[in-house]
């Protein structure tokens, strides 16, 4: 496999913060109602409403895992990390050039530095959020394995019911600007390449981001980078107790009428069992369980990106799902990046688009 080149995504030496988890996501949305009906059948519950948010949070301490804000079209905006000090707060103002450190007016509360990266999501950094208590959720089932029996004189029977999600594990985007992007995740969070997908010309595609927690284990990714032509959520993940409540997902959603995007299956990198589904504009949510964990002296994995490396098991990835929207102004943001982007071009595209079209 040919060398990556030296702009690879890489540890930085020496970070400007360590982010400790991804707390939420932000989007936008014409009408709340619609939004709530998929995300509650989903699995997540509403911890909090105004006139102009809406937040929504799993079982977790996390106070929220998602907001909502009105707006008069859909949008993907961008998401929060937390950081562990007031002190890694300063140093990405410093480092960022931001806005002035404030009060978080969110549930939680804490204090909150809004930056852009450089394909211009929105980074919300917090710490000091106050956790909430955490809400029950069922144990996972357990099972009799060959030879091995644990549940005797029992049955497995869980309910009919949206699995309950526990947390936000991960937000993969599409971003134009992907060595610039990939880096400043890596520079200012401390993010770490887990895994890294590579086109025949040895280019990066695909980069899999962890948290660097030093010995505490954290996911294989809690950020992913895919290259594209211009900057796009391409889905979020959260976590459920095991693959019964993956099922039993697909089962209430399928049967309230919401469109199925891709799964169940299990991935190659990560290894997570997944199920997606989109929601009322399209965009797709996934529902996970059993992913692998790193602590942060593993090293970083290269691999060919391909379709069929997308999963070990269950429906091959349908085209649809990496298919963009060719809208008007999708095609401007193509035309223009192209002539602008130092990571894009016409070739690198079509290999793309011959590797997922």
């Amino acid at each position: 496999m040919p060398e990556l080149r030296a702009l690879q995504p890489a540890r930085h030496p020496s970070p400007t913060a360590k982010a400790t988890s991804l707390a939420y996501l932000i989007f936008e949305r014409p009408d709340f109602g619609p939004a709530e009906s998929f995300l509650t059948d989903f699995g997540l519950s509403v911890a909090h409403r105004s006139e102009d948010r809406l937040y929504l949070r799993g079982t977790s301490a996390a106070p929220y895992c998602y907001r909502i804000e009105r707006a008069e079209r859909p949008r993907f905006v961008g998401m929060g990390f937390t950081v562990a000090h007031r002190r890694d707060l300063e140093a990405l103002a410093d480092a960022c050039a931001s806005a002035p450190i404030r009060s978080a007016e969110h549930p939680g509360g804490g204090e909150c530095l809004s930056l852009l990266d450089p394909s211009g999501f929105v980074v919300e950094v917090v710490c000091a959020q106050t956790p909430v208590p955490e809400q029950p959720h069922r144990g996972p089932l357990h099972f009799n394995h060959a030879g091995h029996g644990r549940r005797i004189n029992g049955t497995q029977r869980p309910p009919a019911s949206p699995p309950e999600v526990i947390r936000l594990g991960h937000c993969v985007l599409e971003v134009a600007d992907y060595q610039a992007t990939c880096g400043w995740y890596t520079q200012h969070l401390g993010l770490i390449p887990s895994d890294v997908q590579v086109l025949p010309d040895g280019s990066p595609a695909v980069s899999f981001l962890r948290l660097d927690l030093g010995e505490q284990a954290a996911d294989h990714h809690t950020l992913a980078l895919a290259q594209g032509f211009m900057p796009l959520y391409s889905h979020s993940a959260y976590e459920l107790v095991d693959t019964d409540a993956v099922g039993m997902g697909q089962r209430v959603l399928r049967e309230r009428g919401w469109k199925h995007a891709w799964g169940i299956g299990r991935h190659i990198l990560g290894s997570q069992i997944f199920d997606y589904w989109q929601d009322p504009w399209g965009d797709k949510h996934e529902h996970y369980c059993d992913g692998d964990l790193f602590t942060a002296d593993r090293p970083t994995g290269i691999h060919p990106v391909s379709r069929d490396a997308m999963s070990q098991w269950g429906q091959p990835m349908p085209r649809s799902f990496t298919k963009p929207r060719m809208t008007p102004s999708a095609i401007a943001a193509l035309l223009r990046n192209l002539r602008r982007s130092p990571d894009l071009s016409l070739a690198k595209l079509m290999t793309l688009a011959r590797l997922f079209g």
